[in-house]
């Protein structure tokens, strides 16, 4: 541990690039936190986990980003961009002040100077097979079936992908069908904007990016140091030079009590969802340190933008069946599971569908409908489908394996899912738990029955729930891995309303995947479980930091300073 402070010492002293930028007053500090798994990858448009997001989202930028705030869309990499009245076409003009992070493969500032070239690179990089010979999350999310050109380019038919093209200091994407919210989806963190000389180099897991902070190589994999971007372009609304931190440490800790003790010692900063054996104490026990002026803590209490789930492997031949997979939804009894389990950490039992019904922020999808299509506890209902299936009693149907990334929380739930499932259906579940990495692959190619995962959004659309159960995404060859849709459903009336839906207008828009979701739900591959509310703590030193639903971490603007009791109670005069 000592090296690991010792080396962290060094690199705070030797941030990356210089600056002449005026600076913040309040400027420095280290922000801490950790992950509860290690990050599968560091190639962002290969993400798919929300553990490589939460560090990379620090390191890498792309043509947009959200407003940490309020979700909104605003300027990053591009200062502007404009979209065509039919909403196919998409020109994004490219700042010329932005320098990628120092790295051996530049010999001068001027080599480091972001351009058109590295965004057409990074669109066409994204189209093409990752190193395993299977599609990038990036492809599969924003370019398959959505971009002119990207199927023909990926598939190597074409040399360039027709429907994006380079102009002067402007990109233009141009899509098979309107989508006004195509965007959206830009902001995200797989879209991130590479080097072109970096990755023809073989230098990519070196991490070079544009963002507020620089990636440093780990000693181990346990802690990972990101070190103020001294040259980052962006400044706050007083021309003080951003990020204002000097680095982000983030801390590998897949134990909730572990992490709650790194908290309460003061190694960390913030821990988003607590034990389940700590939470009446956290929050009962320890009330003064919220009531205090100033307070120690603040406590953040949200909902979600996270579906927390299981899915069905569909080439599984007893699930095929919908009546099976429906009785195994009408077996679970989410109100037990969230009382003796999550311990009041979630924000809605899974009675809707696979999109959280945060009707705050999907303003005119019909929940109230979908919620008709959904799974009550309903016993009798479970044990007469699944004898008419073939399986009375459970008899002849065998045992389930249920793969799970061990956690304390997923173990226990795991434990009580399997429990109700035997004494409603008579059927054995076997929990077989792993690393995240290793369940996250054996989803990708099928290996096991029944799936844990939970989906955060990727932009605020019920589109990027959906989008995990939609039937192109699925690869011919089941030898494949099909990380974009793990369960392998294929539904062509579910694809038909998806498809509809991402070209309408909004207002269509939204009533279209209400009726995707609601044929989701009919035929359903899932077992939605509850919708998230993790309870967030931070330490009140920890200033500006914004908590929103698709828990985006923007660290910008956030620095590290004690309140005395003066200014804290001028602040909420």
């Amino acid at each position: 541990m000592k090296l690991v402070l010792v080396t962290f010492l060094i690199l705070v002293l030797t941030s990356c690039g210089g600056s002449d930028k005026k600076q913040f007053e309040h400027a420095g500090g280290s922000f801490k936190m950790a992950l509860d798994n290690t990050p599968t990858t560091f190639i962002a448009r290969e993400v798919n986990d929300v553990y490589s997001f939460e560090l990379l989202s620090q390191v890498m930028e792309g043509l947009v980003s959200f407003n940490p705030g309020d979700l909104s869309l605003q300027p990053q990499i591009a200062e502007k961009w404009n979209v065509s009245g039919d909403g196919t076409i998409f020109t994004f003009t490219i700042r010329d002040d932005i320098l990628f992070h120092e790295n051996a493969v530049f010999k001068s500032d001027k080599d480091r100077k972001l351009t058109v070239e590295d965004v057409l690179f990074t669109f066409e990089k994204a189209c093409k097979p990752n190193a395993d010979g299977n599609p990038t999350a990036a492809y599969l999310s924003l370019l398959a079936n959505q971009v002119k050109g990207a199927k023909q380019f990926y598939e190597g038919k074409a040399k360039t992908i027709s429907g994006i093209k380079a102009k002067k200091n402007q990109i233009e994407i141009t899509l098979i069908n309107p989508d006004q919210t195509y965007i959206n989806k830009l902001a995200n963190l797989s879209a991130s904007i590479v080097s072109k000389k970096v990755v023809e180099s073989n230098k990519e897991t070196d991490v070079v990016g544009t963002g507020p902070f620089c990636f440093t190589r780990p000693t181990d994999e346990k802690s990972y140091v990101l070190l103020k971007n001294q040259d980052y372009y962006m400044v706050d609304n007083k021309g003080n030079a951003l990020p204002y931190l000097d680095s982000v440490v983030f801390y590998v800790q897949t134990r909730k009590l572990e992490q709650l003790e790194m908290f309460e010692q003061g190694k960390t900063s913030i821990i988003s969802g607590l034990p389940t054996s700590r939470i009446t104490e956290m929050l009962e026990g320890r009330i003064s340190d919220f009531n205090a002026q100033p307070p120690l803590m603040l406590l953040y209490n949200n909902p979600l933008l996270t579906t927390q789930y299981y899915f069905f492997n569909m080439n599984e031949p007893r699930f095929r069946d919908v009546r099976v997979r429906k009785a195994f939804n009408y077996a679970i009894d989410r109100k037990r599971l969230a009382d003796n389990v999550l311990r009041n950490q979630f924000y809605e039992y899974g009675v809707y569908g696979i999109t959280p019904p945060i009707s705050s922020v999907f303003k005119g999808y019909n929940f109230s409908e979908i919620k008709k299509y959904g799974y009550d506890y309903n016993p009798e209902l479970a044990k007469e489908l699944l004898a008419e299936a073939g399986y009375p009693g459970g008899k002849g149907f065998g045992n389930v394996n249920l793969r799970l990334d061990i956690s304390d929380l997923n173990t226990a739930v795991a434990e009580e899912i399997a429990d109700q499932i035997y004494q409603t259906l008579g059927i054995n579940v076997n929990i077989d738990g792993s690393n995240f990495e290793q369940r996250n692959e054996d989803g990708n190619m099928g290996k096991g029955d029944l799936f844990r995962t939970a989906w955060i959004a990727d932009y605020s659309s019920p589109e990027t729930f959906l989008m995990n159960f939609y039937g192109k995404l699925v690869p011919k060859d089941q030898n494949m891995a099909s990380s974009g849709n793990q369960s392998r459903y294929i539904n062509p009336m579910f694809d038909s309303y998806f498809e509809q839906a991402r070209a309408a207008s909004q207002k269509r828009r939204l009533e279209l995947f209400s009726r995707a979701e609601i044929e989701l739900l009919k035929d359903p591959p899932m077992i939605p479980l509850w919708y998230a509310n993790d309870f967030t703590l931070s330490y009140s030193r920890v200033r500006n930091l914004k908590n929103n639903p698709m828990e985006f971490l923007d660290l910008r603007r956030v620095y590290i300073k004690d309140w005395t009791k003066e200014e804290y109670l001028k602040s909420i005069q």
